[in-house]
């Protein structure tokens, strides 16, 4: 089970390998939200989003003769670059399974990181079993994209980042609002903030349809997603919460939020036209959260996690046509 130590251990790790991503803020997006809006703009990570936090802990933290036979991931695309990035700067092969509706942008920067890409359908394939079969086959090894130890300990050190960067700009109390799939981020992001601010709470958010995390927390047990695929928001879409991730979150994390898919475009472009940045469906659900559904969240300040930019022109644009 991942804890304060393995994340700090994980910090140690990734230093100077990763960056340190700014915590943005706007006044027009404190207006709109009513209360001060700092965004952590993690889409402005090596490979575009945070999973490479937790790809650099795991790959890193393999004994080096298990590491030299190889990983193995499945993705939709940003824990497969995570892993791939991490994968070649150590020298090792990747081999990646990427669901068929996975974004293009993703898949090519998956294959541009040297990985192999196998294919799978969401609906149909048992990508466990597939994953299994082929480390089986090939001797490599599994890194899971948010139930594994070391993974959550990685995505964790977006919490040490957070906490310290708020407490620069004043801020000791806020909720902070993470795009939650599989809960990896928010799992290892509520660990930091327990041991390194207190005062502030996590929030998990997720699309509409697709709000796992949310009903689980309000049943106090797992609950899983009816549908698997159907959401612009890929990069969040997973089956349920962790066993490793939940536990976490149901000690740790406040009310869950859920947004609409209208909701998600319209922050993607309040983000590139008041912070500059670009942010994908999924890396925008908890801007989207912060921005439209300001009666939900407490404090005179929230912290949204942009979790990831790797997004395909066509929905960037649609974005972009919400601003009129």
């Amino acid at each position: 089970m991942s804890d304060i130590e393995m994340i700090r251990a994980a910090r140690a790790r990734i230093a100077n390998n990763l960056r340190r991503t700014p915590l943005l803020e706007a006044p027009a997006l404190d207006r709109m939200a009513g209360r001060r809006v700092l965004v952590k703009a993690e889409c402005l990570q090596v490979t575009g989003s945070f999973k490479a936090r937790g790809g650099w802990s795991a790959v890193s933290a393999i004994p080096e003769a298990e590491r030299a036979r190889g990983v193995i991931a499945f993705s939709s695309g940003n824990h497969a670059q995570g892993v791939a990035h991490a994968a070649r700067a150590h020298g090792v092969p990747a081999v990646i399974l990427m669901p068929i509706d996975a974004p293009q942008a993703k898949i090519d920067g998956t294959k541009a990181l040297g990985a192999e890409v196998v294919p799978f359908d969401r609906e149909t394939d048992d990508r466990d079993a597939m994953g299994a079969a082929l480390a089986e086959e090939r001797g490599l090894t599994l890194i899971k994209p948010f139930d594994a130890a070391l993974v959550i300990a990685g995505q964790g050190t977006t919490g040490l980042e957070i906490a310290e960067q708020a407490a620069e700009l004043g801020v000791e109390a806020a909720d902070v609002l993470v795009c939650c799939g599989g809960g990896g981020l928010s799992a290892g992001i509520a660990l930091a903030l327990e041991a390194q601010a207190p005062k502030m709470r996590l929030r998990t958010s997720e699309p509409e349809g697709f709000d796992d995390a949310a009903r689980s927390l309000a049943a106090g047990e797992i609950c899983r997603n009816a549908r698997l695929s159907g959401s612009i928001c890929d990069a969040i879409i997973t089956p349920q919460p962790g066993d490793l991730t939940f536990p976490i979150l149901n000690r740790l994390a406040g009310p869950g939020l859920v947004v609409t898919e209208d909701e998600v475009l319209r922050a993607m472009a309040l983000a590139f036209r008041h912070l500059k940045i670009v942010i994908e469906p999924g890396g925008a659900v908890a801007l989207a959260a912060a921005l439209f559904h300001p009666d939900k969240i407490e404090g005179e300040a929230v912290i949204a996690v942009a979790t990831g930019g790797n997004v395909d022109a066509p929905i960037f644009a649609r974005a972009l046509e919400t601003l009129g």
